[in-house]
């Protein structure tokens, strides 16, 4: 047997020894199936000596989830012949991994905000192949839409990436069973894309920047792949943001520049107001206030051209004036102008929509900053500890999370001995742990 040298490097790479990716690996088949896996140091193993070159498909997919690689890139080798499919009992067991063909046909619910992969085969034509056809890629477009509800309530998860990139391979499958038309081809590489990019967002939202960044290239590609510009359009807006939090602001900035240059944004004054308030917020972050500005005005009057009669996709469906009031506040925040930042954040919070509770933990902790930035102490921690009290049930993690974090150590530079400073550190600690 030959070792596995790709997936030992991609595992030194995020410093992970055997248990602790057996570990993490099974939290990704807990999201996908309801019940935590089974996967102990002892399975790693064998994938790392080589004795199993192709572990069976729940694995492969947890796998790619975490790496944000294919199976043949972490260094697997699918079985040369293909036999029989095991059953869908057979894929959900932890055992030795079955023989199975090339292509997988699943099925996909979200009943209990679980993923199940069934193994079922596609129709087959009068000549004995299988055919593809819209109806398939229907179904995916209602299980994106369900991610699509799921990020706006609880925002980045491991659980929220896994079964985002377990669709992208679902799509990614039907395109080699067989018989399908080329309109048919693009939506499947569309919906592919559409997930990845869900994926590559919860990534962002997290603050995990090395998955986000394997995510987003294999999203663009996909989008490409796909001819289409809108889904480009999006992807360059996660891409600016994700450069944008590992500081690296020229780069971010040509991603919002590109994200706005996409030909959906001359075609639809919606898709380039989005696209202009995301490099208002991006310029001001860079200390180009002026160009800020001016920017955001034109995100402004292009959202009053907006007005579409066409059907919009299910992704941009967030973006109303709420939003575009919670990135104005971004941008006034970011040129320090914290009162305008406020009144922003206001209208913001009043106007989002109840489903929407990510958005509204983040733009509340923004308000937060804003007023503590205008000295309104006691009005902040009030703010702040909304959020904490809003998110009980779990600690607040990622963008929100990390907003938080800055708000104790302002607070504490700013404020250190204040009853309401010590209550709020009394409560974020108790929250965050």
């Amino acid at each position: 047997m030959t070792a596995n040298v790709h997936l030992a490097a991609f595992m030194e790479r995020e410093g992970l020894k055997q248990a602790e990716l057996a570990d993490r690996l099974n939290l990704r088949i807990e999201a996908l199936t309801g019940q935590m896996g089974k996967l102990q140091d002892r399975h790693v193993r064998n994938w790392l000596t080589g004795n199993t070159r192709w572990p069976q498909e729940r694995q492969r997919l947890v796998l790619q989830a975490e790496f944000g690689a294919t199976a043949e890139e972490l260094g697997f080798s699918p079985p040369a012949t293909t036999k029989q499919l095991p059953s869908e009992d057979t894929v959900l067991q932890e055992g030795s991994a079955p023989s199975e063909g090339p292509v997988r046909r699943r099925t996909f619910t979200t009943a209990t905000a679980s993923l199940t992969a069934a193994a079922i085969l596609p129709a087959p034509c009068s000549n004995g192949s299988s055919r593809v056809g819209m109806s398939d890629a229907s179904r995916l477009e209602i299980s994106f839409a369900r991610l699509v509800e799921d990020d706006n309530k609880s925002g980045g998860t491991v659980k929220l990436e896994t079964r985002a990139l377990a669709h992208a391979q679902h799509a990614m499958d039907l395109q080699a069973v067989g018989q399908t038309t080329q309109r048919v081809r693009k939506r499947l590489y569309y919906l592919a894309a559409a997930f990845t990019g869900t994926a590559l967002w919860a990534a962002v939202d997290a603050s995990e920047p090395d998955r986000a960044q394997r995510h987003l290239e294999r999203a663009m590609t996909l989008a490409r792949m796909a001819s289409s510009s809108e889904m480009e359009m999006r992807l360059w807006g996660h891409a600016a943001l994700l450069s944008f939090q590992q500081h690296r602001i020229p780069d971010a900035l040509a991603a919002a520049e590109a994200g706005r240059s996409a030909q959906v944004c001359r075609r639809d004054p919606l898709y380039r107001s989005l696209a202009s308030a995301r490099l208002a917020g991006i310029q001001a972050g860079a200390g180009e206030r002026t160009n800020a500005l001016r920017t955001l005005g034109r995100a402004e009057t292009a959202f009053e051209r907006s007005s579409f009669p066409g059907e919009r996709p299910t992704w941009i469906g967030f973006f109303d004036r709420a939003e575009l009031d919670g990135l104005s506040g971004l941008v006034m925040t970011r040129i320090g102008r914290h009162e305008e930042a406020e009144a922003y954040l206001h209208r913001t919070l009043a106007r989002l929509r109840p489903e929407y509770r990510r958005n509204h933990a983040y733009y509340s902790a923004q308000l937060a900053l804003a007023q503590l930035h205008q000295g309104a102490v006691e009005q902040a921690c009030a703010t702040a500890t909304n959020v904490l009290s809003d998110q009980a049930r779990t600690s607040p993690t990622g963008r929100t999370g990390k907003l938080l974090e800055t708000f104790d150590r302002e607070l504490s530079s700013v404020a250190q001995g204040a009853r309401c400073a010590v209550d709020w550190t009394d409560r974020y600690n108790e929250g965050m742990r």
